[in-house]
């Protein structure tokens, strides 16, 4: 009854107090959009100390899709087979080519018959697309993860960090099963009115009157959790319908 009754009104220190620490591997494309989520603690794997592996994001054929024509950083409809096939082929070209020519700078070929000094890991990494996956360590409070997760399970994100984020839910939901239920009645699964769409309420309903009775019965299906959860429910009722008898 606490969980829920803080998150219900946003008291979030408790929820800060709790942390998680993931291990992902990730496109670099998909970690330069987590990475706006700016309040957790990120440890990426380097590229100017370590040697890039070879390992590609190739979308599959169903998530090929073109620009939407109604949102500018989204996609609509899938692609024709033939032209995704096309698509996949060019992107893992593209990627092979340009890790050869990052082998090339790294020079670490032994067998080399020309000699050739070593460019620079730093500068060498540059000729590599975003779909290269790059690995890190990222911890974040509960509080924080929660919001990641409600901007991430969105309909509306990008496909391939949705994917992540369905998978975090689940492990999230595995450690702290009853904050994470809290999370989905009252962030992932619920909605706010302004104070105009209240007022815009009020006017479409003004004629209406409910009886208690109709609202128990609601409120029992609806499977509240307990009398304060109800009680809350009817108070927002009242800033609409007025007294409720």
């Amino acid at each position: 009854g606490l969980i829920r009754y803080l998150m219900r009104h946003r008291h979030t220190t408790p929820f800060e107090m709790v942390e998680f620490k993931f291990h992902v591997k990730l496109p670099i494309f998909v970690a330069r959009q987590w990475i706006r989520h700016r309040t957790a603690n990120v440890n990426e794997y380097s590229g100017r100390y370590s040697i890039l592996e070879d390992e590609f994001y190739i979308p599959e054929r169903d998530v090929l899709a073109e620009q939407s024509t109604s949102n500018k950083q989204g996609r609509e409809n899938v692609l024709p087979e033939g032209e995704a096939k096309l698509i996949q082929s060019k992107i893992k070209q593209h990627s092979d080519l340009s890790y050869a020519l990052y082998e090339f700078f790294l020079n670490e070929d032994e067998n080399e018959d020309m000699e050739r000094h070593k460019l620079a890991r730093e500068l060498s990494r540059i000729v590599i697309p975003t779909n290269v996956y790059t690995q890190w360590y990222w911890k974040i409070d509960l509080h924080n993860l929660f919001h990641f997760l409600s901007l991430r399970l969105d309909e509306h994100a990008q496909y391939e960090i949705r994917e992540y984020a369905k998978i975090m839910g689940e492990m999230v939901k595995a450690f702290v099963p009853v904050a994470y239920e809290a999370f989905e009645d009252y962030r992932l699964n619920s909605g706010n009115f302004s104070g105009l769409e209240i007022d815009a309420f009020k006017r479409l309903f003004s004629d209406k009157k409910l009886k208690m009775k109709a609202i128990e019965e609601a409120c029992e299906g609806a499977g509240f959790k307990n009398k304060r959860e109800k009680s809350e429910f009817i108070h927002k009722l009242t800033r609409i319908f007025g007294e409720i008898k």
